[in-house]
Formats: C-alpha cells, sequence, structure tokens
C-alpha cells in the first residue's frame, strides 16, 4: 500500500484536502464533481495510462484465497515457506506471529473510531501539512478524473510517525479515545520487531545471514498510516488507492473484514482474503534491489465498495532517505543500479506510482 512516506496496503500522503463529496459521471471520459453536504473533498488530477480504462476496473477479478499462510511457530519451516512466497507472490500472510490479538483489534478499533467518530473540526486539529509529501497526521486523498481520467483514489488516512524515537512525537497523535496514543506505541514497537524477526528470515531463506538486509537498510523509519475508505457511490469509477509498490523495505498490513485489497500475479488482480487474526506481508523495492530481484515487491491496489466503509493499518518499514541502496555482493552479478534512497522516494513523487516503473528504471 502506499502513502507518500505510505503513498496501504503502503506510499506516504498526497496534500491534505478536508472535504468531502460524491461524483457522477456524464460520459466515460468526463467525471463532474456533485456537493452532498457543507462539506465536500475537492480532487486534483490523476495522470492516466491506457491500462487504467474504466472497462479494466473489475473490482472482484478472482480471490488470492491461495496466497501463502506461514505459521511463525517453527522458524526452519517457516523459512522455507517465507522463500517460497517471496519468489512466487512478494507478499503472504503470517499467524502465530507474536504480536497480541487484542493489539491488532484495538489498533483497527481506534483507527474506525477516530474517522467515524470523531467531527471534522477535531480532525483538523490534526491535520497534515499540505506542503510536505510525508508530513504527518490526518489527511484526505480523493483523485478527480477529467478527459480521459477515469480513475480515482477514494480515501482518508491518518500517518504516525513512530520509529526512529526521535521521531516519535504522540502529542501529533489523537487524544481520543484516552488509549490512542498508547496503543499506537505499543503497537509500533511490535511491529518493528515482527518486521525485524521477517527481515532475517527472508536473507536465510536465500542463504544469506540473518542480518544481511536489515544491514543493507540500515536504521529503520516506521510509519503506521491507518486508512479508511468510505463507501462510494460509484465504486466502477473508483480506486481506494492506485496500483503500485510500497517503495520502502517491507510492510506490515492489517486489515478489517471488508475486503478490497487486490495483488497483481499473473497477469490479473487477485482480491485478498481478510484474514482477522493474521498479518500481510508485502516485500517492498528496497528488498527487490537489495536481493538482486530474486524476490519481488508486491505490486498491489485497494478497490472500493458502494455499501461498506474498509479501514486498513499498514505499518512501513523504510531506509533513512541517505541510505545508499545496492544489492547484496552475494547476489552477484548486480541487476538493479546502486540507488540513494532519498532519491528513489524523490522520483516516485514526481513520476507517481505507476505499477514498478520507478523500480523497473533501476535495471541494468
Amino acid at each position: 500500500m502506499y502513502l507518500m512516506s505510505s503513498f496501504s496496503s503502503s506510499l506516504p500522503p498526497y496534500p491534505f484536502h478536508s472535504k468531502i463529496s460524491t461524483i457522477k459521471t456524464s460520459s466515460l471520459g468526463e467525471l463532474e464533481s456533485k456537493t452532498t453536504s457543507d462539506s465536500h473533498k475537492s480532487g486534483f488530477l490523476l495522470s492516466t495510462s491506457s491500462h487504467r480504462k474504466l472497462d479494466l476496473i473489475s473490482h472482484y477479478p478472482g480471490d488470492a484465497a491461495s496466497i501463502p499462510t506461514v505459521d511463525l511457530s517453527s522458524s526452519d519451516s517457516a523459512r522455507e515457506a517465507i522463500g517460497d512466497a517471496c519468489r512466487d507472490w512478494g507478499a503472504f500472510h503470517v499467524i502465530n506471529h507474536g504480536v497480541p490479538i487484542h493489539l491488532l483489534d484495538r489498533m483497527r478499533s481506534l483507527g474506525l473510531s477516530f474517522f467515524q467518530d470523531s467531527p471534522m473540526e477535531e480532525k483538523l486539529r490534526y491535520a497534515c501539512d499540505s506542503t510536505s509529501a510525508a508530513s504527518e497526521g490526518y489527511g484526505s486523498r480523493m483523485l478527480l478524473g477529467a478527459k480521459d481520467d477515469v480513475v480515482l483514489d477514494w480515501r482518508d488516512y491518518f500517518d504516525h510517525h513512530t520509529f526512529p524515537p526521535s521521531r516519535r512525537n504522540p502529542s501529533h497523535w489523537p487524544i481520543h479515545p484516552s488509549d490512542y496514543r498508547q496503543v499506537v506505541g505499543e503497537y509500533g514497537d511490535e511491529m518493528k520487531k515482527l518486521a525485524q524477526m521477517l527481515l532475517g528470515l527472508i536473507s536465510e531463506s536465500l542463504g544469506l545471514p540473518c542480518s544481511s538486509i536489515e544491514e543493507a537498510v540500515g536504521e529503520i523509519y516506521q510509519n503506521i498510516t491507518v486508512t479508511y475508505y468510505p463507501p462510494c457511490p460509484q465504486p466502477e469509477l473508483t480506486l481506494g488507492l492506485q496500483s503500485h509498490s510500497d517503495f520502502g523495505a517491507i510492510t506490515l498490513l492489517i486489515q478489517d473484514d471488508v475486503e478490497g485489497l487486490q495483488l497483481y500475479k499473473d497477469a490479473q488482480w487477485l482480491t485478498v482474503p481478510p484474514i482477522s487474526d493474521a498479518i500481510l506481508i508485502l516485500i517492498a523495492d528496497q528488498t527487490e534491489i537489495i536481493t538482486n530481484g530474486r524476490y519481488k515487491s508486491a505490486q498491489h491496489r485497494a478497490v472500493t465498495n458502494a455499501n461498506r466503509a474498509r479501514l486498513s493499518v499498514a505499518t512501513f518499514h523504510d531506509p533513512s532517505k541517505t541510505a545508499r541502496i545496492a544489492p547484496v555482493s552475494q547476489l552477484s552479478p548486480p541487476s538493479y543500479k546502486e540507488v540513494v534512497y532519498g532519491q528513489y522516494v524523490s522520483s516516485w513523487y514526481s513520476k507517481g506510482p505507476e505499477g514498478k516503473r520507478n523500480l523497473d528504471a533501476l535495471l541494468y
């Protein structure tokens, strides 16, 4: 998922818009905004390419019920299963992961409470900086199409900066419910521990020392992005989150019970079934580079529906902006050029996600 830090399932947020609207279309190439309340969402133009046409937005084209589920209770069996999943999918669920289930449930309920119960005045107290691509706080994203543009992004989010500790400032987070800040802090701690364990297992699955990928990433920068996808009156014209791969190292994601996350595999979009006690792991671009393409980052998107809101919590683990990322020497010859992570992120923002084109540009 992406938010522009995080643009989900999983990029950092785009500039913030504080209004909410619905849309109608008079033709496939024309969208006009229609205000339905005293507040509405304004949008901005989304660049398109030929694959993002209306007839290709099938919201439930298949299901990813066969996405691997890895049991972490045995590291020996998990190591091989993780290697297979990273090679074939770039994504997998984990169970028996060590994160308390009550913490997953509470994180979901707090996010839902903020978006559904907080008045707009309260949300705006935490509005993110519209001039910064990866600012912390509350934002709202709606990409409106024009001319041939028919795919829209439809979501609200709250981005929390949680690691390194110098970035963590709970005063930037909601104060209601009363345990919100405590839970987000605990959740971030647990997710980081799990991410580090997984990076170790991924390294070992390639025959590398356990620390190889984490050492290549360097100090971990963690963002937790809670994303809320309201019911959409015309989901056939809308994406909750456009197609992308996450540009960091690894993303850990939980969902509620509403389907909407899709993975791109074997030339089709597959819906990922929510599993309440599991955590979905998405390999991100820097891990693809570090593993020299042995493991591929997961291309994914989020779709909307007309009847039910959907919530996800994506925890992104990224290098520092100054980190130099390259394939590890043990997996030579290199297929990817070395890149400074901050430059990679800047390129991503200037060009937009568009699947995996930013990563493909680094191939020799």
